[in-house]
């Protein structure tokens, strides 16, 4: 890319935590080593986020302090409304070539008013869950807006599965650090789940499995308020000795855990559109064992790098019986090979250039 333009590229980042989290944060951690990335590549990145962010980028902030912190509600989007108005401003002012919003919907009320072509990256699923269209409004703003969006998705699951057409949408998956999660050719005998508290996450399913088959299963992820009472009234009660709940650990405490562990069960309960645990449980040659929904499929090489099974805890268990065909080294090298952050980062890169009229 020598020959091409420095870029000066805007990052924007949803506010409730610092880039990169401190503990549990999918979005803030892609944003993170995507900042870091472009700027080791050259660009000028202006990352707007939260303060104490760590990032090479330069950063600003609209609001003192993470809004999870400041106990602001996750249905106000007044701040990261604020956070969008300030890099549109300052590309009215000349100081940006593009825009790259991770705020959902919420770029859309900009990307028209911006003198900058506006990327958006799609974190979230894109579909309905109420039959009558009409009544979701965030699908009736994106429809309006489709043929004038520029739109990635992080699977091509959350592609087919959103209830939306974009004309000029595409793929990136995303990426991992492959030097933060380091390989372990060994693991002990017990098994691990990772994820916020949540039952879509497949919590109760991995507790199901272990217990039936009498295996040892470490629990780890954040509770946020609303999952406290489910956790303490469903999940709770099952653990002991065997089933741990560990909390929330950070970046540099979950390449251990992950690497410790014969598998990483993902036992979903919904159709996730990419699941960064997945990826990072098998940079550090863990395979995982996954329900066949949303991504799925796409991040795992079945019989390879684990399994991607039926929606059932009898067949869970069943293929926890078997884990130990698959070889740890061929799961690191299936990361390496597709889900390694460089490749991440060329996927943007050249996509800013396509919107600038520059061919790559």
């Amino acid at each position: 890319m020598s020959d091409k333009k420095t870029l000066r590229i805007a990052q924007i980042a949803p506010l409730w935590f610092t880039i990169p989290p401190k503990g549990y944060g999918g979005i803030e951690r892609i944003v993170a080593m995507l900042s870091d990335g472009l700027v080791g590549r050259g660009h000028d990145v202006t990352l707007f986020a939260a303060p104490g962010s760590q990032t090479s980028a330069k950063l600003i902030s609209v609001f003192p302090q993470p809004l999870s912190e400041a106990k602001i509600a996750w249905s106000n989007p007044l701040w990261n409304l604020r956070n969008i108005e300030r890099a549109v401003e300052m590309a009215h002012e000349g100081q940006f070539d593009i825009i790259h919003c991770h705020l959902d919907v919420w770029g859309l009320f900009f990307q028209n008013l911006a003198k900058v072509p506006m990327l958006h990256t799609m974190h979230n699923p894109l579909y309905r869950t109420n039959a009558d269209a009409t009544k979701d409004d965030r699908l009736r703003l994106f429809t309006e807006e489709a043929a004038r969006t520029n739109l990635v998705f992080i699977s091509e699951s959350a592609r087919a599965q959103a209830m939306v057409s974009f004309p000029s949408s595409r793929v990136i998956y995303n990426g991992i650090n492959l030097s933060t999660y380091r390989y372990s050719e060994k693991s002990s005998d017990h098994f691990v789940w990772v994820a916020r508290v949540n039952k879509h996450k497949g919590i109760e399913n991995a507790i199901a499995a272990a217990e039936k088959l009498g295996v040892s299963l470490r629990l780890a992820g954040r509770i946020d308020p609303t999952q406290q009472e489910y956790f303490d009234a469903v999940i709770k009660p099952h653990l002991n000795e065997r089933i741990t709940y560990v909390g929330e650990l950070t970046e540099e405490q979950l390449p251990e855990f992950y690497g410790s562990a014969k598998a990483l069960l993902y036992p979903i309960e919904w159709e996730e559109p990419f699941g960064l645990v997945v990826a990072e449980a098998m940079a550090c040659g863990t395979p995982v064992i996954a329900y066949r929904r949303g991504s799925m499929p796409e991040l795992i090489e079945d019989g390879k790098s684990g399994f991607v099974i039926d929606s059932s805890v009898d067949v869970l268990v069943d293929t926890m019986k078997r884990i130990d065909s698959v070889k740890r080294s061929d799961v690191r090298a299936h990361v390496e090979a597709k889900f390694g952050k460089e490749r991440m980062i060329d996927g943007y890169e050249r996509m800013y250039y396509e919107l600038l009229g520059q061919t790559v």
